[in-house]
């Protein structure tokens, strides 16, 4: 058994990264202060892309992402700028604990949902002209996009226009997903071969407390995982042939908190046998996320990610340990169709999670000597 040549990679990641303090004070110089311009903005994100690409290449990853140092939100960033959609700013609300917390932000369709301009083109062309900087094919520029069921699940029916949508079946879907393929067909023609969609939806239907808000809004939650698995198959329908598209179910990652728990199992079969995706990261970094029996469902042709190393906290496995988490795993799954990747992203929001920029470089080198050690 080899390491893979194309996406996902044996040793693989979510995407995002710790932002440099030099990035942040930007920020909130453009954001906040309004001391300089959009374009003065690009050009320090751009020096700090450009660094955390060649981060990725020392640590030996083969997937490269641009952090996500141009976003504030994983989601809010690209979702406002579909056509017909309204979104708000998250709100953070302290804990009984003292610890913050995200309040889910109102995403809400006003209109007929469609694809108005190129999301994602020119920051993955920049991307892309560092990578190819480095001359090494093995190394593959990938976009990450938040999934096109958090246009849904945030409000449900009551979160979507009735005048652009007196009925959700087919009209709504339909529109979301071509909006999808047109980002991807962007996307495509710029060069790109590996986009992989974030969903914390499909995680929270995990837990039986989002399962009870999803009935209270009128939603069944046994049903919602089977129409989300025909919603993302009308996006996979429109997806440029030669491009992986995978997914990556989040059960909450602001500034190393989380806000969902529960095993796989309610979500396992929509999710690894009915979706037409390429990939799926699932979270498997401690015991919220219940054991691997779900994986029972994977496809043939389908890849898992393992998520067995967290980016919450600094302490760090044993890669005996990861090994034998693998191994279990693989009573379930078979091993060639199984990656290892860390749990989720450093940093989903501009915030970041709470560890050390030195912890972040050495969990990834983690993954990759136990993923050369599994595989190689």
């Amino acid at each position: 058994m080899s390491l893979r040549t194309t996406p996902p990679f044996r040793a693989d990641h979510v995407g995002s990264f710790l932002r440099p303090k030099y990035l942040l004070d930007a920020r909130e110089q453009f954001f906040v202060k309004k001391e300089i311009t959009a374009e003065q903005l690009r050009a320090v994100e751009d020096k700090a892309i450009t660094e955390i690409v060649k981060f990725q290449q020392e640590v030996g990853l083969q997937s490269i992402t641009d952090g996500e140092f141009r976003r504030t939100y994983f989601h809010i960033d690209f979702l406002e700028q579909l056509g017909g959609v309204k979104t708000d700013i998250p709100v953070t609300v302290k804990r009984a604990d003292g610890s913050e917390e995200l309040a889910p932000p109102v995403i809400r369709v006003i209109d007929k949902v469609r694809h108005v301009k190129d999301i994602q083109r020119a920051d993955f062309e920049y991307l892309k002209s560092q990578v190819g900087s480095f001359a090494n094919p093995g190394l593959t520029p990938k976009v990450t996009i938040p999934s096109p069921t958090m246009l849904h699940f945030r409000g449900g029916r009551a979160g979507i226009s009735r005048e652009a949508y007196p009925e959700l079946e087919p009209a709504f879907y339909d529109d979301v997903a071509k909006a999808y393929g047109d980002e991807l067909q962007s996307l495509f023609d710029a060069g790109c071969r590996y986009v992989q969609m974030d969903d914390t939806n499909l995680a929270y239907l995990c837990d039986e407390k989002m399962r009870e808000a999803a009935r209270q809004r009128g939603d069944d939650p046994n049903e919602l995982p089977h129409r989300y698995a025909g919603f993302i198959n009308k996006v996979v329908a429109h997806k440029p042939a030669g491009m992986t598209l995978a997914m990556h179910l989040c059960r909450g990652n602001f500034k190393s908190t989380h806000a969902a728990a529960g095993n796989y199992e309610p979500v396992a079969e929509a999710l690894l046998s009915e979706m037409n995706l390429d990939a799926f990261f699932l979270e498997y970094d401690d015991e919220r996320s219940g054991d691997f029996r779900p994986l029972r469902y994977l496809s043939k042709g389908k890849i898992v990610v393992l998520g067995l190393v967290t980016t919450k906290f600094g302490e760090m496995e044993s890669k005996d340990a990861l090994k034998r988490r693998i191994d279990e795993a693989a009573k379930y799954a078979p091993l060639d169709q199984l990656c290892l990747s860390p749990q989720c992203g450093f940093s989903s929001t501009v915030h970041g999670n709470n560890i050390a920029v030195e912890a972040q470089r050495a969990k990834l080198r983690l993954v990759v000597e136990t993923a050369q050690d599994v595989w190689g």
